[in-house]
Order: C-alpha cells, then structure tokens, then sequence
C-alpha cells in the first residue's frame, strides 16, 4: 500500500463537471429580458447540466491519473501536486483500490474549488489496456459544499479505427445542492476517446473528445434528455470545456435547446439557445 498527498488540477469545465462545476447567473446576449421564463428555465437546466457533467468528469480524471501511473506520484509528476489531499493505493487487494482522501473539512485545490470527503475506484489490469475497468464511487464526497452521490464506471475498449484508445462510460449519479437541498439527477452512455497525449508521460497534454447521451431530472421533477451533436473537447491542461454542443429537449417538447461550449478556446463562457435566442452562461 502506497500514500501520498496531493491535489490534482481538476479539469473540464464540464459543463461540464465538470468540473468548474458551478456557473454564475447568466446574462442575455440579446434583447430578451430576464423575466422570460422560458428561457431563464433552460439556462438554468444548462447551468445543471454543466454541474453535474464537470463535477463527475473532474473525479474522471483524478481516476485516471491515479490508475494509469499506478503509483503515488501520479502521471505528470509532483507539479501538479500539493498537500491539500491523501492518495492511498492498494494492489494488495482483489479488485485493486485507489482511495483519494481530501478529509472530513473543505480543502482548497488548485483549481479554486474546495473538496472534503472520499473519491474511491476499484479496478484491475492496467489502465492503457484493452478490458481495463474501473469503478468511481464516493464517500461522503463534497465539491464547494455540494454533495456528490453516485458511480462511474469506465471501460477501455481498445483503439478505433484511427488509432485512438477509447473508454466506454456510464455515470448514474446525483448532486445535493447545499444552497438549497435541491437534487439533480444524471444519468449517461458516453464514448471517451483519448485523442491527444497517450504516447506521453505528461498528464497536462492530454486530449479527450465525448459523445453519447443521457438523461438529466431536476428538482422540480422535469426530465430532459441530452444528446452530444458535436463531440465535447476536453483538454487537461483547461479547467472548462473548449468546445462542442449538447442539444437538450426537454420531456414532451418538439425542438432541442442547444448548448454550446464554443470553437476550442479555453474560457469559462459557455452560450444557450432557444427558440431562436441565444444567452451566454458563465461556468464556474
């Protein structure tokens, strides 16, 4: 059994989890008023969805960090880390287990956002192999005093016709939101593919594209599903999204509302259209 201490940089603005996982009060790019409350709904619903996408994603790649080096130094090396939280790895065990300990009060990582509780995946095999498996699942986890309750688990499936190594993933998971006790819930099928950074030590050159869908149910109880039109781009060394777009319809409506994550520039702007008018969203 190996310990270290740490804190990776969490990346994706996931919404991504995420991971900047929460988005400040959106503001209108054109004239429609902020006592529309249609459109303040769905930028609401996106504001959700980038929470749950980055909060889940950031726990993604502090998995992968942990799996893919298999010991304490993690991939990319001790730049990326610092005493904010303990890594413990135990290969002695059947599944294998890496327990990522931030502890029982907020600890600030250098991605600005504070993390308390567990992060723990079981696994076996090496991570760049084909068959790899792994399992997420928290304990008492928290993400700027937001609950995270669920599991992720992610397959490597070998390369793709391009070459690229590609996991399969499913996330079903929840987030209690300590501003109001609300819950939102997530549900998603997606495809990782690593498309830049595989053949290297450095984690911070790493690439990911995301595709698949999903289903995202709110605390008033309204269900939306979600489709990525255009792969997500993920890029570690970027603490949001770069670009891609996720139509979301809601249950029972007839047209999408599209949100987009932009051309490949690493911001935390984010932009939502519907029904024809376009807001611009703030991710956090």
């Amino acid at each position: 059994m190996k310990i270290t201490a740490l804190c990776t940089i969490a990346v994706f603005g996931t919404v991504l989890m995420f991971t900047a996982c929460k988005k400040d009060k959106t503001t209108a790019t054109t004239t429609t008023t902020t006592t529309d409350t249609s459109v303040n709904e769905d930028t609401q619903y996106a504001d959700d969805l980038a929470r749950t996408e980055q909060t889940f994603d950031e726990a993604q790649n502090f998995a992968d960090q942990a799996a893919d080096n298999g010991s304490v130094e993690m991939k990319g090396g001790p730049a990326l880390l610092s005493n904010c939280a303990r890594v413990i790895i135990d290969t002695g065990s059947s599944p294998h287990k890496i327990t990522i300990d931030f502890g029982s009060s907020n600890c600030l990582c250098r991605d600005g956002r504070y993390r308390r509780g567990k992060i723990i995946i079981t696994f076996e095999h090496r991570y760049r192999d084909s068959g790899y498996e792994h399992t997420i699942r928290f304990d008492d986890y928290y993400v700027n005093d937001n609950h995270v309750i669920g599991t992720r688990t992610v397959k490597n499936m070998g390369h793709n016709a391009a070459g690229h190594t590609y996991f399969d993933v499913h996330i079903d998971g929840m987030i209690v939101l300590n501003a109001t006790g609300d819950t939102i819930k997530h549900s998603s099928a997606r495809v990782r593919t690593w498309v830049a950074g595989e053949r290297t030590p450095n984690l911070a050159d790493d690439e990911y594209e995301l595709t698949g869908s999903g289903t995202l149910t709110r605390a008033s109880g309204k269900t939306y599903t979600i489709n990525i039109t255009s792969p997500l781009h993920i890029a570690l060394n970027c603490n949001w999204i770069e670009k891609g777009t996720v139509a979301i319809t809601p249950y029972g409506a007839s047209s999408p509302r599209i949100l987009d994550y932009g051309n490949g520039t690493c911001d935390d702007q984010a932009t939502i259209t519907v029904n024809g008018r376009t807001r611009t969203i703030t991710l956090r």
